[in-house]
């Protein structure tokens, strides 16, 4: 398997101390916030990944830059690991199905990611407010031209549940779990989502958690969650699981 590993501020040896450290909080939420509080400031940049229909895919471990995906790949990895060594190895199975590192295999929507990591992350959108999430189905991938957003890739017919942004009040956040994986859910043809973060709780105040490729940010940054998702569409729930 062809690799590319870049720590950026990390050491092996300190990764597997904060590894390490992390496994021991029991809660899975707390378990994230505590890891992903340490990318705060990491740098934004698209486009880290390696590997697409012409390209062979090669596996990569880049914590000096990330997007707002492959942060939560990392960090979903990392919550599942006691060690450096066995986060590389959970990486892959977040990463690509079945842990084959491809370009076809490799999870590139947001509702592939909970769907071939089921036995780790539950879709909790309906569960939490039934009475105001939407379900519609979208055939993934594909644009309202026909072309594919990821050429290589065959397009999927999915149901989705989402909640309304306007719906989105102190009752319904209620419910939301420091640790949560937020998707901002999107209207667009063949889209399930166009961005994704964690969802923290800190003495009160609601916090969206993410790699922010906005001007004059772009970096980890803590933003507020409400003021953030009050011009989304909607959100989309995952909860990791113990």
């Amino acid at each position: 398997m062809n690799e590319k590993i870049v720590l950026g501020k990390w050491t092996e040896e300190r990764l597997d101390r904060l590894i390490a450290e992390g496994s021991g909080i029991a809660d899975a939420g707390e378990r994230i916030e505590f890891l992903s509080r340490q990318f705060l400031g990491t740098p934004y940049r698209e486009g880290t990944l390696i590997g697409d229909a012409r390209e062979p895919e090669v596996f990569v471990v880049d914590l000096h830059e990330v997007d707002c995906f492959t942060l939560l790949d990392y960090i979903e990895a990392m919550r599942r690991s006691p060690s450096f060594g066995a986060f590389k190895e959970n990486l892959v199975k977040v990463r690509y199905r079945d842990g084959a590192v491809s370009h076809h295999a490799r999870n590139h929507f947001f509702t592939d990611w909970r769907r071939y990591n089921e036995n780790f992350i539950e879709d909790v959108t309906g569960q939490f407010s039934p009475f105001w999430s939407r379900k519609v189905q979208k055939m993934l991938n594909r644009k309202e031209d026909g072309t594919l957003f990821v050429k290589g890739v065959a397009p999927a017919l999915r149901t989705l549940s989402y909640i309304p942004a306007d719906t989105i009040n102190s009752e319904t956040t209620d419910s939301l779990r420091t640790g949560d994986y937020i998707g901002i859910y999107t209207d667009a043809p063949g889209l399930d989502v166009t961005h994704v973060g964690i969802f923290i709780r800190k003495s009160g105040v609601l916090y969206l958690r993410h790699a922010s490729s906005a001007k004059g940010v772009r970096q980890v940054t803590d933003q507020g969650f409400m003021r953030y998702i009050a011009t989304k569409p909607g959100i989309i729930v995952l909860r990791p699981m113990a």
